[in-house]
């Protein structure tokens, strides 16, 4: 595990880059790395484009807020993860366009809402679930993901965007880019009929590389 001064400094330098590439605007999106002895978050109404290192929210593993700003008003999401799925080191939540584009869609399978079109979102975001809608800050989110037992390192909030845990704050940063290329293509691709990965093919991929 990273010290938590290098944890720091990797948040500002991610957040800085998503932003900057347009995955989240003004003071949309949030994100989260563990450290030894708590949780970084970016604070709530700040711009991933601009943090500031030393200001950035440190809580404890049970939400308790010690120093810096005060935390995102989406912590019940991070602690979700944190708390029900082992492996995770890094969440990553975005209002990404295509993403959030996709949450908003009607028709979209809720118990598996991003199909294996490519390799990649199966190795780095495997299956998504998108759950119900619910008011920002609402704390029935992460009561939602709880409910899901670890066996989702992503979800897409419904009418909201993109939630993506990773064991890290780099894997948990490329797989919520790599899932919102994935949902750019399936919308961009709606007008035709497409050949997905096969159950095949996907357990190869799993099989190889494991799950996210």
């Amino acid at each position: 595990m990273k010290t938590e001064e290098q944890a720091r400094a990797d948040i500002v330098r991610l957040s800085k880059s998503l932003f900057d590439r347009g995955f989240s605007v003004g003071s949309a999106g949030n994100i989260s790395c563990a450290v030894e002895d708590g949780i970084l978050m970016t604070p709530t109404n700040s711009s991933l484009g601009s943090l500031d290192a030393d200001r950035i929210s440190k809580i404890t593993r049970d939400g308790r807020h010690i120093s810096g700003d005060k935390p995102s008003k989406e912590v019940f999401l991070h602690r979700a993860f944190y708390e029900s799925r082992a492996s995770t080191g890094a969440v990553v939540h975005l209002h990404s366009t295509y993403c959030t584009a996709l949450s908003c869609m009607s028709d979209v399978d809720p118990q598996d809402c991003i199909p294996p079109l490519t390799p990649y979102v199966v190795m780095r975001v495997g299956r998504v679930r998108l759950l119900p809608y619910v008011r920002p800050g609402d704390a029935r989110a992460g009561e939602m993901i709880r409910g899901l037992d670890g066996q989702y390192a992503a979800v897409l909030l419904a009418n909201h965007g993109p939630v993506v845990a990773g064991k890290d704050l780099e894997s948990a940063v490329f797989a919520a880019e790599e899932l919102e290329e994935t949902a750019k293509l399936l919308i961009s691709l709606q007008s035709v009929k497409l050949r997905y990965l096969t159950d095949a093919q996907v357990e190869e991929l799993v099989k190889t590389y494991g799950s996210p």
